[in-house]
Order: structure tokens, then sequence, then C-alpha cells
């Protein structure tokens, strides 16, 4: 039985945060402790206390309840109550009685609590142990950010990503063609940004109807919790403070534009909100001209010039022609692109340097003309060792590359720009045409037509019809209608998306089909609420239970993926070639699996037919994309309009476009595109990178780590499947878990799996439950004490070994991120009682195989008899460590230099031609390399765990 004495101080092994008590009193039998921390009085049997005595040696460091500390020099014991010598940090020569010892100490550093006889289960130590293993990993990992999400590895999403996001404030514009995962790329870039903190507030600003699948898209793919700002919420954070910015109150933050363009008010808000990183989707819709810049465009310029990153997506940068493309680079550069006469002279320019570029890639002997270009281009040194191996392929293979690399680094604003087209990227099914001629109804050859009608009523008569005869509902007369159910019927069960110009006529439409072929189509329009539209989508998907056909007007064809459907039906036709591959894109997209079927009913003798002819014969802009289409409609748009509303002179027309379209192509192909199109994905470079993906998805750890943590913290773990596991909190479970629900889980580790079950939760490095795991793991003291017993003929049996690991980590620097360059790195060292190291004989897998647990009991007793050894092999083992931090200190200093300093001098090396390169890119890193040279400098060793082991 211990002996108790008044004024002595003890700690409850059960309720270590009630810190220090102090023994009032001791009975025959029970013995009563105060905690003064926290105002508690306990009293317990003497007989099973669960108190541990609480005792500092030479080399503690003890603080008063009055705020000041010594270093322990020597201890006196006087009737069992404990006097403390030492120095204070004035260097004052003073004591401490232990009844003055601060109250709310916490013994959290592995010594105070090993000799104190808090010992944790080794299985803590491991888990400990293995946690700090991955953390350093994970922090020089070149994917970190960019593959824990639930996304295909996809090579030019992981290529931009990566380019992009490993950028101080990237400003870039991502113009991708429809279906090529834009909002995936802008996701993953965030997803990095905010990973490695280089950001940390985040406005997303796009149209109305896209909101909630942003928000639905960040939450399911990528785990970010965005807050969807609008009237209503700013007004119910003022009620709680009138003075507050309701744009400070969260940090990542997701709004539609025309709530800040309707609310200057709000839009001052937003101004201030001191962001990160700006996101501006579907920018194409910001119209700009020199004289007269459209009010969204002027409210995005300003948030974008007080934002140090903005990404802007668009799927038509040059379709809309050249002025509007040139509206959005200026949007990230100003300073860059400050007249458009001048962007349109340098464009010109870039003919010479693509020709240049094609020749090498496809490793043809260089002409006169293509040399002066390249030799024109640069002048360095390496890059004329180049330009003479380039015909020599067995002395340098990789030259052509390297000169490939060294010309895109120069040229273009393929910095600032990223466009991956279908024709580069492939493997993207076939696209079907089904036309459907019908007879055109009497009712609809009678309307009034007027050479300035919009072309939308001449497209779509129904909407014409309805205005002048509203007592008869158009369905009973246009056989479209007929057809499109009948259709359903033969197409049944597969699913059907109907896109059609006018709310109105999508509403009408699925009254009909639901009143007379008992067809329950769910509809998506502009009128509905976002939730609404949400809800109809997801009906839509169920595959179960949902319904066959969604019937949407125009704005579903822009943001919505429904590439689970392979049958759209184009009720009427678009009149911009832009609109009409929106549409398409809505079921053309990466994740597509099958063949697309087009079906285009259309009226004999119209404008339908017309129009039909004109996409089909002189675009080809139904089976294929049609990235010139714009600029020709642009440029015809007059004899088209003709040609629909007088249906004459249409075969001149079609040549006439097909001519056009051909030669834009190859305009197009033979300029500035080509260039874009190698910039924007470097083959060797992405594949590259979906290899080491690859690579890491089939040799992770996660679950077994994962199980480690589930069996410390006490969560049930459950294999329902392959791949699928269930977990949820147990009777046992030690506290309340971040990110784990009361009623459990349904998880997979596998990608495959998370890919084609979106209700399942995919845990990977990066998700927010493995996070707060690890987290959790090192900010508290469990794990840095352990005993163990292991089998080891190594030493002689019963003699005791050391484990001690440190920490040896730089000063926290957020700005300068000095993690990425010294993440905590762990210095294990192990020995026996004459100071021998044992670390490569004993790894952790050696001991785990090997060892025998020792009850809490024994492993006090074993501790108390051998203390005087323990410390003497502390200090042993500490000297070990130093002398291996340096080495360790000089690697990461050579790392950081080597780093940091190459991306200096290549950024102002391309800076003197190319004048993307912005001048605070350059200054960002320069300031890293400054500072962080003094940081590794200073640079600590940290004692954060020690495990006994008793050889057997």
């Amino acid at each position: 039985m211990q002996e108790y004495i008044p004024g002595q101080r003890w700690i409850s092994d059960a309720e270590l945060q009630m810190g220090l008590g102090t023994v009032l009193s001791v009975e025959h039998r029970t013995v009563t402790v105060h905690f003064l921390s926290t105002g508690e009085m306990r009293t317990y049997s003497r007989q099973t206390a669960p108190l541990t005595r609480v005792a500092f040696a030479k080399g503690d460091k003890v603080t008063s309840h009055e705020g000041w500390s010594l270093i322990v020099e020597s201890v006196e014991d006087n009737d069992g109550l404990l006097t403390y010598f030492g120095t204070k940090e004035d260097g004052e020569y003073a004591s401490l009685a232990e009844g003055l010892l601060d109250n709310f100490i916490q013994l959290n550093r592995p010594t105070e609590r090993l000799y104190s006889g808090q010992i944790d289960k080794d299985k803590w130590f491991e888990l400990r142990y293995q946690t700090q293993q991955h953390l350093n990993r994970l922090a020089h990992s070149e994917l970190r950010g960019l593959t824990g999400a639930r996304t295909s590895l996809i090579p030019h999403q992981l290529y931009i990503a990566h380019e992009v996001a490993n950028r101080y404030a990237p400003r870039v514009l991502l113009a991708d063609e429809v279906g090529l995962g834009k909002t995936i790329e802008a996701g993953l870039i965030l997803h990095h940004q905010l990973l490695t903190e280089r950001a940390k507030r985040v406005l997303i600003v796009v149209p109305e109807s896209l909101v909630h699948q942003w928000l639905v898209e960040m939450l399911r793919r990528f785990n970010l919790f965005f807050s969807i700002f609008d009237e209503e919420r700013c007004l119910a954070i003022e009620a709680e403070d009138p003075k507050a910015n309701p744009f400070h109150s969260e940090q990542l933050v997701l709004c539609n534009l025309a709530f800040l363009t309707e609310n200057r008010d709000r839009f001052n808000q937003a101004l201030e909100g001191d962001w990160d990183l700006l996101v501006v989707d579907e920018a194409h819709h910001l119209e700009w001209s020199k004289n007269k810049p459209s009010m969204e465009y002027q409210l995005v310029e300003k948030l974008a010039k007080e934002t140090k990153g903005v990404l802007l997506l668009t799927a038509t940068p040059e379709q809309l022609g050249k002025e509007s493309h040139f509206a959005r680079l200026r949007l990230l550069d100003p300073s860059r692109f400050p007249s458009y006469e001048k962007f349109v002279e340098e464009e010109d320019s870039y003919q010479p340097i693509a020709h240049a570029v094609e020749e090498l890639l496809n490793e043809k002997t260089l002409d006169d003309a293509t040399l002066k270009t390249i030799k024109d281009t640069f002048n360095e040194g390496d890059n004329q060792d180049l330009l003479n191996n380039i015909n020599n392929k067995k002395d340098h293979p990789e030259a052509n590359i390297e000169l490939v690399e060294h010309l895109l680094d120069r040229h273009g604003t393929g910095r600032v720009l990223f466009r991956n087209t279908r024709s580069a990227v492939k493997g993207f099914p076939k696209r079907q045409l089904n036309t459907y001629a019908l007879a055109q109804p009497t009712e609809y050859g009678s309307l009034d037509i007027s050479e300035d009608m919009d072309m939308s009523l001449l497209l779509s008569p129904e909407i014409h019809y309805q205005t002048t005869n509203p007592k008869k509902s158009w369905t009973q007369i246009d056989p479209r209608i007929k057809w499109l159910s009948d259709k359903l019927g033969r197409l049944y069960p597969e699913k059907v998306l109907v896109i059609t110009h006018n709310a109105e006529s999508a509403l009408d439409m699925a009254d009909h089909l639901r009143i007379k072929s008992g067809i329950h189509a769910a509809v998506f329009h502009e009128n509905m609420t976002i939730v609404e539209r949400d809800r109809a989508a997801a009906y839509f998907a169920d595959m179960d239970d949902g319904t066959q056909v969604l019937v949407c007007s125009e704005i579903g064809s822009e943001g919505r993926n429904f590439q689970f459907a392979h049958h759209l039906v184009l009720f009427d036709l678009p009149y911009n070639p832009d609109l009409l591959e929106q549409r398409i894109g809505r079921l053309d997209r990466i994740g597509q699996t099958q063949d697309i079927e087009l079906h285009v009913p259309y009226l004999e003798n119209t404008a339908q037919e017309t129009m039909m002819h004109w996409y089909n014969e002189g675009l080809n802009a139904f089976e294929q994309t049609c990235p010139a289409g714009h600029n020709v409609f642009v440029e015809i748009e007059s004899k088209l309009k003709d040609a629909l509303l007088h249906n004459k002179n249409v075969e001149q027309l079609i040549t006439k476009t097909k001519d056009m379209y051909q030669s834009l192509n190859e305009a197009m192909q033979n300029g500035r595109d080509r260039l874009l199109e190698y910039n924007s994905c470097r083959p060797h470079i992405a594949n590259a990178l979906k290899d080491d993906a690859l690579r890491q998805d089939q040799t992770s750890s996660i679950a077994n780590y994962m199980e480690r943590v589930y069996d410390c913290f006490g969560i049930d773990n459950e294999e329902q499947s392959d791949s699928r596991y269930i977990i949820a909190p147990s009777d046992n479970m030690m506290s309340s878990f971040p990110g784990l629900a009361q009623d459990g889980m349904t998880i997979t580790y596998d990608r495959d799996t998370a890919l084609s079950n979106e209700d399942i939760h995919y845990i990977t490095w990066e998700h927010p439950l493995v996070i707060n795991a690890m987290d959790m793991v090192m900010t508290q003291e469990l794990g840095n004490t352990a005993l163990t017993a292991v089998n080891y003929k190594g030493v002689k049996a019963g003699s005791l070994l050391l484990e001690c690991l440190f920490i040896l980590e730089a000063t926290a620097n957020e700005d300068l991120q000095s993690s990425r360059y010294l993440p905590p790195t762990t210095i294990r060292v192990l020995l026996d009682e004459q100071g021998q190291s044992h670390e490569q004989q004993l790894p952790h897998a050696i001991i785990n195989q090997h060892q025998t647990l020792v009850d809490a009991g024994t492993a006090k007793q074993v501790i108390q008899a051998k203390e005087p050894v323990i410390r003497a092999l502390i200090e042993k083992c500490e000297a070990h460590a130093n002398k291996q931090a340096p080495e360790i200190l000089a690697t990461a200093h050579q790392q950081t230099k080597h780093t940091l300093a190459t991306e200096i001098n290549r950024l102002k090396a391309l800076q003197l031609v190319n004048p993307n390169i912005r001048e605070e890119e350059i200054y960002f890193f320069e300031k890293q390399l400054r500072v962080l040279t003094e940081v590794l400098e200073s640079a600590t060793l940290r004692l954060d765990a020690i495990r006994v082991m008793v050889a057997m």
C-alpha cells in the first residue's frame, strides 16, 4: 500500500485533466485529495486509489502556482514532503515546496509521465511512431493534395493541378473543352492549396444555377465544406453583430454572381474579405468591351485586383472572339495584357514557335528556318548543347524534349492559360446523330415572321404559337410531342435527357407526358430553386427508383453532368453553336462509358430543318466538337439569319460555312492553338504523375494504419464486403472522434469503389477523418511512454533497452511553409544498458512479432527499480540523436537551397523573355530562401516518446 501524507501532490490516473491534487487527509481506509485547478474533492480507497505520486528529479523544469519556474538541481525530502532547489529563468537560485507547485501542471512530457508511472499500452506507442513516419512522408510527397480526392487519375487533370497548385498565388484561366473536367482541376488546386496552407480563405463565384452543384462537388469529391452566402445568411449574421462583415464569418465561401451585382453593399463586404483565392466559373459570361465593360466584369475585376490568387473557368476561351479571350486574360494580369492590339500582335507571332515545337516532337530533321527560330528564341549555353545534340540521339536522346520545354516556358500565354482538347486527350465515346423529319402543323405555318424577330422564337415555334393562341396548348398540335412519347417508350428503361430552349416549353412537355402517356418526367429550369433543381437531377440519376427522362430548359446545358445517360433529345436547336456544344457536353464528357445517341426531331421546310443541316453539314457540330464554330457563326450570322427567315440560299450557305470552318480550323491548328495544347499537358510529365499516383494507390498502407487507429480509440471496424467497411463508435470509445458519425459510416480505401459508389466515404491520407486522427495522436500524451518485453538474444535476458523517439523540427512558420522543407523528422535511438545501439537489429516489425505485453502494475515496478538506469540512458540517447541531427539539417538545407535557388534562377531567366512571370512570384521564393535558411539553423530536437524494453 502506498504511503500518503497530507500536503503531498498526486495525480489521478483516471482524470488527468484535473492536474495536480493535494492530499488533505488520510484515514485508515481512505485518502482525500483536493484538486485545486477544478475545485473537485475526491475520496479514494487507499488500497485501490488510481493515484500516482508526482516527484520531479534533477534536470526537470517545474513551475510554481505564481507562474515562475526553475530547473531542478537537487531534491530534499522532509518527512515525505519534497522541496525542489534550482535556478530560475533570471539566474536566481531558489527553492520550491511541492505544495506550491502549479495546480494546472499536467504530466505530458514523456520523462515526467514515465517516472510517475503513467505508462501507456504499447499499441499507442506504435501508433504514435507510425503517425510520425506517415506525416513526414506525406509532407515530402510531390502528389500531396492531388490524389486523395474522389477523382479518377487522369493525366491532363493531374498535370494542370500539379503545375498550378505548386505556384505562389496562382492566377490562371482553366479553359479545357466541355467535359474534360475544369471543375475537378479547380477542386484539386483548391484542395492542394488549402491542405498545404498556401491558402486559407477562398471565395467561389458562380452563376446562380451552379451554386449547389459546386457545393456538392467540393464536399463529395474533396471534403471541402463551403458555406453558401445569400442575403438571408448575411442578415442573420448581422442580427447577432450589426458591425460584422458577414464574409469574415467563414473561411470557404460560395455565392452566385447576381447576389453581388444586385447589392452593392454586399459586394463591398466581399471586396474586404481578404481572400487568398478567388474562383469564377463560366467566366465567358463576363462581357467586356474597351469602352463599355459589363457590371459583372467590373465587379470580378475589382475582386481579382484585391485577391492574390485567381482561377477563372471557361469552356470557350476564343470561340467568343479574340477580344473576349483577351478580356479574360486581362482579369488575371492587366499589366501583362495592357492592350488588345498588342495582344493580337503577340498572338500572330506564335506560328513559327508552334512549327518548331511540332518538328521537335515529331523528331524530324530541323530545317534552317526552324533552327533559326530556336536560336533566335534563346541563346543560353545549355540550350546550345541541346541544339548540337538533337540529331545525335545516342549522346542525348532527350534533347528534343528539353528544347520543347524551354520553348514552351518562354513563349505564349501557356503559363496563365490551360486548354486541353478532346482531340488531344482522346478516349471519348462516339456521337451518333439520329434525325427525324416531321410534317409542320398548319397552325405553325400561319405564324407571322418578321425580319427583326428573335431567332429563338423562329427555332421554337411553340413559344410564338402559345403567345398568340393561349387557349389551346401547342402540345396538341406539335408532332414532336407524339414522336417524343413514342421514342421514350421504345428506349425504356434507358435514361433520356431532353433539352429545349424555353422553361414553359419544358413544363408543358412534362405535363403532357404525364397526363397522356403516364411518363413522370422530371423538369429542370431557371424558375426552380437550387434545391428543387438538385432534387430533379437526383431523381433522374436514381437508377432504381428514378425517372427515365429529365426535361431541361436551356440552363440545363450549362454545368450539369449527366454522363450516366446515353440518349440526348435536342427538342429544338439553339441559335449559337456554343450552346449546342454545351448541350451535348452534358453527356459527352469524361466518365461517359457508351456511345452517345443524339436524337434531333425537326419540322420539315422550316427554320429547324435549315438549322439542322447547317450544323450537320456545315460544321459537323453534332458528331464532332466544333472549336471554330463561334468564329464562323460571327462571320456569317447575317446570311444564316436570312436563310432561317426565308429558307433560301441554304446550299450556298452550307458550302460557305464548310469552307470557312475548315480554313479556320487549319489556322487554329497551325497557330497558337498547338502551342497551347502542348503546354496544357506535357505528356511525359502528365503520364509520370499518373504512374506515381497509381503506384501510391497500390502500395498505400492507409487501411493498416487506420485499423491501428480504430483499435486504439475504440472504434468498431467491420468488413461489409470486398473493399467496403462499416466503422462506428463502440461502447468503449474513449472520446468523441471528429468526423465519425454517431450512427457510423460506410467507407472504402479503394478508388474504383469510391468512384462508383458516391454514398461511401473514400478514406485516404487526405480525408478529414484521417487528418483529425493523426492530429489527435500527435497533440495528446497517449503513446509517449510504453513498456514491453521482447524476445531478443542481442543482450542478456533481463537486460533493459531504451527506445527514444526524438523529433527534429523547425520553428513553425505558416507564411513560409517551413514544414515543407523540414517537416517534423523522427530520429529513433535504441540503446542497451551499456549504451550500444540496436536500431538496426530491432526495427518495429521485429519488435511487434516478438514482444510480450506487460501489465501496468509490473511495468510501474520495473520503472521504479530501473529509474537511475533509465535516466542515464535518456542522456545517452539524446547525445546519439544530437549526432544525427546535423546531417539531417544539412540535407534539408541543401535540398531547400537547390529547390528554391533553382526556381528563382529559372523564373528570373524566363522573366527576361516571358512577361507572364510576375515579380511577386520571384519575391516570394527569394523570401522563403532567405528566411528558411535562418529557420533551419534554429531547428531544435525534442524528446517525443520513450519505450522501455525488457529482454527475454
